[in-house]
């Protein structure tokens, strides 16, 4: 079911803070559903690409409040979808508690939004040996980057006056057009982790639909945490299999080591979704792997 069951967004306006492979895409179905658009971002060529499309741009840095007084208040819809930028792990407090702190002093004096969806990570979870992982299990134990994303969490759901009601969707391995990192692996022979570790995926285009299933949420619906990830959890090696036969290359090697920039490989778990289905009536486009894979092979 779209979220389009649970009302009709032409007219409304939704404020975007961060424009990367997931806000951009945000932004522009959003024009296409007839919002109008206001987003912030770091990045000048994102910005001009946006500003074609009949977004209103502002360039700056979130955690700053120089863009305050540039943003209209009292927005429809607000999503915080703004990542690291780098910098370790003062950029990340950086990018995601300071600049949720900014998010919300922003909205608390210039009028509360309606709703304000932040995408967070399933990174956010340290369970592993297959465990079964739903949102109220711990994310006590991880690592400093998870726990500022936790810190971020928090500060949004304890938050008084900045939003009428609020949405954290923690967000499995997102791939999806132009990001394609295990295809790209798979093809050079060598993947990252183990091969014997399932695999937790969403396409770019299914959390966009969730999204737009929070803004679509019944009244009744308000403060809740919802995991995004796919029907189908798969161990990475029969994933990297099968992309070797679709490819018509060699199964890859496994280097048993992190993928670059991570300091652990990623749990061996399966991040339920039922929460988000029941409660949204949210389902994947692309279900599985295979379905998704299957897609990008084909453009």
């Amino acid at each position: 079911m779209s979220a389009d069951a649970h009302g009709n967004f032409s007219g409304k306006r939704l404020v975007l803070f961060g424009c990367g492979y997931v806000g951009s895409e945000v932004a522009r179905q959003a024009m296409r559903r007839g919002l109008r658009v206001t987003a912030l971002t770091r990045n000048e060529a994102k910005a001009a690409a946006l500003r074609a499309e009949g977004a209103e741009v502002i360039v700056a840095d979130l955690a700053g409040d120089s863009w305050h007084g540039q943003i209209e208040g009292r927005a429809d819809f607000v999503v915080n979808c703004v990542s690291s930028g780098g910098g370790g792990l003062d950029g990340y407090r950086r990018s995601y508690v300071d600049g949720m702190a900014s998010v919300l002093a922003w909205a608390a004096t210039r009028g509360a939004a309606g709703t304000l969806v932040y995408t967070s990570s399933t990174s956010v979870y340290p369970q592993g040996g297959g465990m079964r992982v739903t949102e109220t299990a711990s994310t006590d134990g991880t690592g400093d980057r998870a726990q500022l994303l936790v810190a971020t969490e928090h500060a949004l759901r304890s938050s008084v006056g900045a939003c009428g009601r609020r949405f954290v969707l923690r967000l499995a391995g997102i791939y999806g057009p132009e990001r394609h990192h295990l295809i790209d692996q798979v093809r050079a022979g060598e993947v990252a982790g183990r091969g014997d570790y399932r695999l937790n995926l969403i396409h770019r285009d299914d959390i966009c639909a969730a999204v737009w299933a929070a803004f679509g949420a019944p009244p009744t619906i308000g403060d809740e945490i919802f995991n995004v990830a796919d029907d189908g959890p798969t161990a990475k090696g029969e994933i990297a299999q099968w992309l070797a036969g679709r490819l018509g290359v060699a199964p890859p090697r496994f280097t048993g080591e992190p993928l670059t920039g991570r300091r652990a490989v990623t749990p061996d778990r399966v991040i339920a979704n039922e929460k988000l289905k029941r409660a949204l009536a949210w389902r994947p486009m692309f279900p599985t792997f295979r379905e998704g894979y299957e897609n990008l092979l084909s453009r």
